[in-house]
């Protein structure tokens, strides 16, 4: 039973919420267990500006789920904003060991950590080591060739680095949270697995395009892998700032909120109808879509050049295709605009794993799989919870019968209720 089901928990820092996600693996399928997201003030897009603050959110959605889970959390994989990303390829060749002259995992795990040693200078911290391919006697594949007779390994590594200091100090602050990290992945990584975007990437560009209140994480897996990313300082907060400034009583999240779900970016004949009302100074305000979308449209007009401008290089280089997602996924007609000036299909990804059906979500839940997707190499298997307590409080008990001996079914509390009344 425990190889079967497996329990972790994902932490993503963004910057203005912790997320925290809670899901099992249970015969191949992935089901969430809880999501906690807590609202933050202590993190940018590119450093961590109050460690207490990032430390505090997490411990309060560490908490949060235990509430509710019944279990403590106690180890998490994290993700790491790809801020000063740098990719270094590696092709780590050894001999194969076994007596046999047949590959074993063992030869994997050498080969990887011939590439660690590689050095990668001081401002940056190695988040994470990918395999991309394997090589034995000439042929070349994806999987792991276990069982294949050769005499020597070959191995395509790809050797993802981002900023040290913004790594450490998120580290120290889940860390100071009572939680210990398992695993770090980069978050722009994380949405790559989640939507399943390497296996597109194999033979046309994928532009991953992750949009969150200060900043939009720009991605490009080309080959099935992730070659290159960059962090443009405008996002969603952004944009929505325009409308808190103009209308007096509406906070930037509510701003936010607004753009995501009250607008449709692409209308060219938006709805006269209120779409917000509010009371300040005991004076009642409406604002309805037209207002909204001027108000906003100046901003989303900045952030199509910006990205226009960046991805025109990408463009000319083959067929490529554009998703959006964080935040920014869950906005209407954004991807009909940027598709229209690009003149490339863009669409928006929106998870549809069951209790995380949020494109903020996207990042966090791929975490799950880049970690599942390592174990047969690390050979790791311990969970996130304190699994005794999780057990006890998930497990079922004979429960005497409130009634001498009736079940204490709801049918018959149902018929219990009846009856009650029909005597009153």
């Amino acid at each position: 039973m425990a190889s079967e089901k497996q329990i972790f928990a994902a932490v993503e820092v963004a910057d203005h919420e912790v997320r925290l996600i809670v899901g099992e693996f249970f015969n191949t399928r992935f089901n969430i267990i809880k999501v906690e997201r807590v609202p933050l003030s202590g993190m940018s897009y590119d450093k961590v500006t109050d460690p207490e603050e990032v430390t505090k959110a997490v411990r309060t959605a560490a908490d949060n789920a235990k509430k509710m889970i019944s279990a403590e959390v106690q180890k998490v994989i994290l993700a790491i904003p790809s801020f000063r990303t740098k990719r270094y390829s590696f092709k780590s060749t050894v001999d194969v060991e076994g007596i046999d002259g047949v590959v074993t995992i063992q030869d994997v795990r050498n080969a990887i950590k011939k590439a660690e040693s590689m050095d990668i200078g001081r401002a940056y911290a190695l988040i994470q080591t990918v395999c991309v391919k394997y090589t034995v006697n000439g042929i070349s594949a994806r999987r792991i060739p276990l069982g294949e007779r050769c005499s020597q390994l070959t191995v395509d590594i790809d050797l993802l680095c981002a900023d040290r200091q913004l790594a450490y100090d998120l580290v120290t602050c889940v860390e100071n949270a009572g939680l210990s990290v398992m695993d770090i992945f980069l978050d722009i990584y994380g949405v790559g697995k989640e939507s399943a975007l390497f296996e597109q990437a194999i033979d046309h560009q994928v532009v991953i395009l992750k949009m969150e209140r200060e900043a939009t994480t720009l991605g490009l897996l080309r080959k099935g892998r992730l070659t290159s990313s960059a962090l443009m300082p405008v996002g969603l907060g952004t944009i929505a700032s325009a409308v808190s400034e103009k209308y007096d009583g509406i906070r930037t999240d509510m701003a936010v909120e607004l753009l995501k779900y009250s607008v449709r970016l692409n209308e060219e004949n938006p709805s006269l109808n209120p779409v917000h009302i509010w009371a300040t100074e005991g004076e009642t305000h409406t604002i309805n879509e037209r207002e909204l979308l001027e108000c906003v449209r100046p901003g989303v007009t900045r952030w199509l050049e910006a990205i226009q401008k960046t991805c025109v290089p990408i463009l000319q280089a083959g067929k490529t295709t554009v998703m959006i997602t964080g935040e920014g996924g869950e906005t209407q007609g954004l991807d009909s605009l940027l598709s229209s000036i690009l003149g490339v299909p863009v669409t928006c990804y929106i998870p549809d794993t069951l209790g995380g059906r949020n494109a903020g979500l996207t990042a966090c839940l791929g975490l799950f799989y880049a970690y599942q997707d390592k174990l047969p190499v690390t050979g790791q298997s311990d969970d996130s919870l304190d699994m005794d307590a999780f057990i006890k409080a998930v497990s079922y008990r004979d429960k005497k019968p409130s009634d001498g001996n009736r079940e204490d079914t709801l049918t018959n509390k149902l018929r219990g209720l009846f009856t009650e009344n029909k005597r009153n």
